[in-house]
């Protein structure tokens, strides 16, 4: 028989065994443990009130209730924050208030002049200042009011351009889709013709007149030379047709002073631009009116009786009793940019009633049959003159 010690030995070793393997058997088979992790919580972007003694800690960093203090310490930092953001906001330099506020009086290549309270600041243009896919080819005109900084030593940058109320605009003389701003922010466009030396012009008064309406701009004319008249009537004829339509006409002689004190009148606080070729007397005009300009003045040229240019840029000029003029060289071209030939009546506001009893709705009165426009002007019921140069202005109007 076995010994019993040798049976009692070889039993616990055997319980020892399946001991061993029942603990690895539930070691392999159980749930593995949690990972511990310690909470380190970024409140950057948690609002105050997401934050509480109820977040979900594994492991305690800190003593109890330190969430809550650290949360009310916190909320209150971010209540001041909030407390002082608008009032650094409404401190903060805005450009526009610190910067000067101006007028632009001349412009030349990249440089401007700006009058500033009554002081001429030669001013540069900030390179953000642009004019893409607005149309024009100019960024700043004479007219313009503007935001400056100045450098303190006279001069200064263009910062902004103000929205404009007004404008005169010509085609561009390269980039015919585009056009060209002479002046801004005008009241009136008077409309400078002469009766003799150049002669006058009715075909450029009336693309004038086109140009004013469609910008919104009142227009006057002057009829300057008129000391060159043979007969005073021939003047008032020449203005009659104009004056039936509600244009205002005056009758100038620079050289004589009539038709000055009219001139002056309607001038004063007022922001005029005006227009017209070179020679018919524009700088002697606005020297009879303010003779403290002493404007430069140049003679008729005898090859072609056109004037010579003595205004070479365009500039604004104070007047003492008030306003302002826009002096402008001799422009022949303007207004016309983007208008069409079905358009172009409407300019002409004598045709209107007329042109209701034409035979076909869309009658330009060029060549159709019918025309009732045509008829009257054979009758003498509308100024030739007028009908003369809508045909000329219509040949050069793309359909």
């Amino acid at each position: 028989m076995p010994n019993r010690e040798a049976l009692r030995w070889k039993h616990h070793s055997e319980n020892k065994q399946m001991r061993i393997v029942r603990k690895q058997i539930a070691k392999h088979n159980r749930e593995p443990d949690a990972v511990r992790r310690k909470v380190w919580m970024d409140y950057a972007g948690i609002e105050p009130e997401e934050i509480g003694d109820d977040l979900p800690v594994q492991e305690r960093v800190m003593p109890r209730g330190e969430h809550s203090r650290r949360a009310a310490v916190l909320a209150a930092a971010l209540s001041t924050l909030a407390d002082q953001q608008p009032a650094a906001a409404a401190s903060r330099p805005d450009p526009v208030e610190t910067g000067l506020h101006g007028t632009v009086i001349e412009v030349a290549s990249s440089q401007v002049r700006v009058d500033v309270d009554g002081q001429t600041l030669r001013c540069g243009l900030r390179g953000s200042l642009g004019a893409e896919e607005t149309g024009e080819t100019n960024v700043v005109a004479v007219g313009d009011h503007v935001v400056v900084a100045p450098d303190g030593y006279g001069a200064g940058a263009v910062e902004r351009v103000l929205p404009r109320r007004s404008a005169l605009a010509r085609p561009d003389s390269f980039r015919r889709h585009l056009k060209q701003v002479i002046a801004a922010n005008v009241d009136q466009l008077l409309i400078v013709a002469s009766w003799r030396e150049p002669a006058i012009w009715p075909e450029l008064i009336d693309r004038y007149l086109i140009a004013a309406e469609r910008n919104n701009l009142p227009a006057l004319i002057c009829i300057n030379k008129t000391d060159l008249a043979e007969d005073a009537d021939g003047c008032r004829s020449a203005a009659k047709p104009y004056e039936e339509i509600g244009c205002r006409v005056i009758l100038t002689s620079a050289t004589r002073g009539s038709g000055i004190d009219e001139l002056r009148s309607v001038l004063r606080q007022k922001t005029t631009v005006l227009a017209g070729l070179s020679g018919v007397g524009k700088s002697s005009l606005l020297n009879a009116v303010h003779p403290g300009l002493q404007l430069r003045t140049g003679d008729v040229s005898d090859f072609d009786s056109a004037g010579r240019h003595t205004t070479t840029q365009v500039r604004m000029l104070r007047l003492e009793m008030g306003g302002y003029v826009v002096d402008t060289p001799g422009v022949r071209d303007i207004g016309l940019v983007g208008l069409r030939r079905r358009d172009l009546a409407a300019f002409y506001p004598e045709f209107a009633a007329l042109a209701r009893r034409c035979r076909f709705a869309d009658c330009t009165h060029a060549r159709e049959p019918g025309c009732a426009v045509r008829e009257a002007v054979r009758a003498g019921e509308l100024p030739r003159s007028r009908f003369e140069t809508y045909g000329k202005i219509l040949a050069d109007l793309r359909q």
